[in-house]
């Protein structure tokens, strides 16, 4: 809830107050309800406060307990307070004006540094133990909040975004230019594989699920949260299964609906938000409030491109779920005229570093600008339900026909093969090659040459400054492919997804630094680690059942989501459809920023600019609205991003 910085001396020098006032004064930019610092001989703590929560309003930040010789300075919204509650023996009569940074003291007092293990929730905090002179500071498990630190051996320094760091003496802003080949390289979303790193060297962040320690001059990172194994489930119907689920997802949206001001959410036509949004309209209720639901939509004057099985424009969809769940304030936003193109500058200096979000920047900028002036201070989104309560796909459901025909399970496998084939509207001579293929792969590739797996965006990182940086050869110790293609299991991946720090690092950038601006959280019950813990220790055949994809949530939503939402099988929402035919007026200028780049000899010691010219004459002067999801369009958008880094950062 809030932006938080400090500093350590490690040389027993006192602290210098210009110091911590200029870390304090670059935070300025953003709004606040509060502002406080605390510091001592050796400690500078400050927190530039915004209130979300009923308990956060009057909070004082940082806080000292005068008893225990602990200071705090916390930006943290913790879920679980009732479980706390009793763990930690909190009178009745506290319960509910105690903060959630007190809470996180308690913690910390019984449970030392494993006491992050035992909170859920979005947070990052730093705490100074006079007692043991230590500092010690922790992240969430999946980084929904930023914690950034640099240290020399004079002070070791923190803050929730990087630019005040550099307002200290010895901390200069110098290129990574590892995290920079890094980030060109990924051809996914991610940022880079070292999530410790970031693109300004000597600036680190805490990586998520880490807690770190600052004792004797010397800071040492701990990891803290593994996915642990976890046991199949084993219920006696689908209907306690069903039953078991909707308990704890109701406990996680719940949870995270606490807040003084409204409560708003991101709602598309699909299964993920809509679930989300059901859930908290029926616990906003209790409470006299009304949801408010944001929608991206096109322009007024777009004309809709994609093939029939997309839709463009989710209205439709949308108001079906409006309808169904009721108590929603619903707002449909076209940004007219807002172009992803004009927003790239604004975002970069938001961001501190380079993104890969081209599209979708304008609109959730836009959103939270739009619940911000509807006094929204917590928007719920649905952002990681496609790897926990929606999980499936077409491949899933593949993989599990392949293992029942492995099993000999004939009779099964030809009843969830009409239903698939009814519900996709195939036919099971279709279906079976596909599926023998998947059951019996060394025999199948005798009659199919293997071709591979394409690099699913051509490199456009300079040969020689990717040897420079040896990136190839880090991100395979990363264990981070670069092939676009899951060649295993997708149960596998599937952990792999919740156990790989970088994964997780990706979104958190983003949603603290636009909540600090618009002060308010987005939080995501879809990501909560009880869901996700109950979501994985799931039967298999649960999400693929009665030949559905992403059956166990279509089933466990009933009644819930309207059934043309829930069994919709065949109409998808695409976003950014309209990318390109937002950026008509400015294209010239688009390309012609482009060809400089190709031409730029900085920029060529870093970007294949051959690479670029060639996606220059692929994507043509004239904007065609299909190239938005090409390799080509991707390859551009990325390298103008990093030029306008580059360029800002020189």
């Amino acid at each position: 809830m809030s932006a938080i910085t400090g500093i350590y001396q490690l040389n027993n020098a006192p602290i210098h107050l210009e110091h911590g006032n200029n870390l304090m004064k670059s935070l300025e930019q953003f709004p606040s309800d509060d502002i406080r610092t605390w510091r001592n001989e050796d400690v500078f703590f400050g927190c530039h406060a915004q209130w979300i929560t009923p308990e956060s309003v009057n909070e004082r930040l940082p806080f000292y307990d005068n008893e225990q010789k602990l200071a705090i300075t916390s930006d943290a919204i913790i879920d679980n307070r009732t479980e706390l509650f009793e763990r930690l023996q909190v009178k009745q009569s506290q319960k509910k004006t105690i903060t959630d940074s007190e809470l996180i003291l308690l913690a910390y007092l019984k449970w030392g540094k494993e006491s992050p293990k035992y909170l859920i929730g979005d947070f990052a905090y730093m705490i100074w133990d006079e007692r043991n002179q230590t500092l010690f500071g922790a992240r969430d498990f999946s980084g929904a909040r930023t914690l950034y630190y640099c240290k020399d051996h004079f002070s070791f320094a923190f803050c929730t975004i990087i630019d005040p760091l550099f307002k200290l003496p010895n901390f200069k802003k110098e290129l990574n230019e590892e995290w920079l080949a890094e980030f060109i390289v990924i051809p996914t979303i991610v940022e880079s594989a070292d999530v410790h790193n970031t693109v300004y060297k000597n600036i680190y962040q805490l990586p998520p699920a880490h807690t770190i320690t600052v004792v004797n001059g010397k800071s040492s990172l701990e990891r803290y949260w593994h996915l642990p194994p976890t046991a199949t489930l084993r219920l006696k119907s689908d209907e306690e299964y069903h039953e078991a689920f909707r308990e704890v997802f109701d406990l996680a949206v719940t949870e995270k609906l606490r807040t003084y001001g409204q409560v708003g959410a991101h709602l598309s036509g699909g299964l993920d938000s809509g679930s989300v949004v059901s859930f908290a309209t029926k616990a906003l209720q209790k409470e006299n409030k009304q949801l408010h639901t944001f929608s991206s939509i096109p322009e007024d004057n777009f004309n809709d491109w994609t093939p029939k099985y997309y839709a463009a424009d989710e209205r439709p969809f949308i108001k079906e779920t409006v309808r169904h769940v009721g108590n929603i304030s619903d707002h449909y936003l076209s940004f007219e005229g807002r172009s992803p193109l004009a927003d790239v500058d604004d975002f970069l200096a938001l961001m501190e570093m380079p993104y890969k979000f081209f599209e979708n920047a304008y609109w959730l900028k836009g959103i939270s600008e739009k619940a911000h002036n509807e006094g929204v201070k917590i928007v719920l989104n649905g952002a990681r339900g496609n790897h926990s309560i929606s999980w499936g796909s077409e491949r899933l459901n593949i993989e599990y026909y392949a293992s029942l025909l492995k099993k000999l399970k004939l009779i099964h496998l030809n009843q969830e093969l009409n239903v698939y084939c009814r519900n996709f509207r195939t036919g099971k001579r279709v279906m079976l090659p596909i599926v023998a293929r998947n059951a019996f792969p060394n025999f199948a590739q005798l009659f199919t040459k293997n071709k591979g797996f394409d690099y699913p965006i051509p490199s456009f990182i300079n040969p020689v400054f990717a040897q420079k940086t040896d990136v190839y050869n880090r991100l395979d110790r990363y264990d981070m492919d670069i092939s676009g293609s899951f060649r295993g299991d997708l149960n596998e991946y599937r952990r792999k997804h919740y156990d790989q720090l970088y994964y997780w690092n990706k979104s958190g950038t983003a949603t603290t630094k636009l909540s600090l601006r618009y002060s308010l959280w987005d939080r995501d019950p879809t990501n909560d680690l009880r869901v996700i813990r109950y979501c994985l220790s799931i039967p298999e055949e649960q999400y693929v059942k009665n030949g559905m994809e992403r059956s166990f949530l279509r089933s466990a939503t009933k009644d819930i989501l309207p059934d043309s939402i829930r069994l919709n099988h065949y109409v998808r929402g695409i976003q950014a459809a309209d990318t390109i035919h937002r950026m008509k007026s400015s294209w010239k200028a688009f390309m012609e920023e482009l060809h400089q780049l190709k031409n730029d000899s900085l920029m060529s010691e870093i970007l294949d600019v051959k690479a670029i010219g060639a996606a220059l004459s692929h994507i043509g002067d004239q904007p065609s609205p299909e190239h938005v999801w090409s390799n080509e369009f991707k390859i551009l958008t990325r390298s103008l991003i990093v030029s306008r880094f580059i360029k800002g950062f020189s």
